[in-house]
């Protein structure tokens, strides 16, 4: 009684926030529903919410897209995977006194998240 697993992803490469600042959101809606996580998003006070739900939403779409004849909507499609990598890091230049100069990292991320549909969380 094998069921086919129904999963998708998407990912976000190269947002301009520091990882460590995005993981604060990211944590927050790991394994929810996609409507509920949206939901949340929307109520978050963290400016990566806005793209994190951009990320859930496009994970969402690209399930439905994918199997078409499943018929899923945001209540059946849950979060099975979300996590935030370093990306690449921009380095700048802070001139100081004296003729020397601090380093400034302007970090970057990439957001992945991974959808599958709720009858596989059951049967696990």
């Amino acid at each position: 009684m094998a069921e086919e697993i129904l999963k998708a992803r998407a990912t976000q490469k190269h947002l301009r926030r520091s990882p460590r600042k995005v993981r604060l959101v990211v944590d927050a809606v790991r394994g929810d529903r996609v409507d509920k996580a949206l939901k949340k998003l929307e109520f978050t006070n963290k400016g990566s919410a806005d793209e994190v739900a951009k990320v859930v939403k496009s994970a969402a779409a690209n399930i439905r897209d994918k199997f078409q004849e499943a018929r899923l909507d945001n209540q059946e499609i849950y979060i099975s995977e979300i996590y935030v990598n370093e990306g690449a890091t921009l380095k700048r230049i802070q001139p100081r006194a004296m003729g020397r100069a601090n380093q400034i990292r302007k970090r970057t991320s990439h957001i992945t998240v991974v959808v599958a549909n709720k009858e596989e969380l059951v049967n696990q």
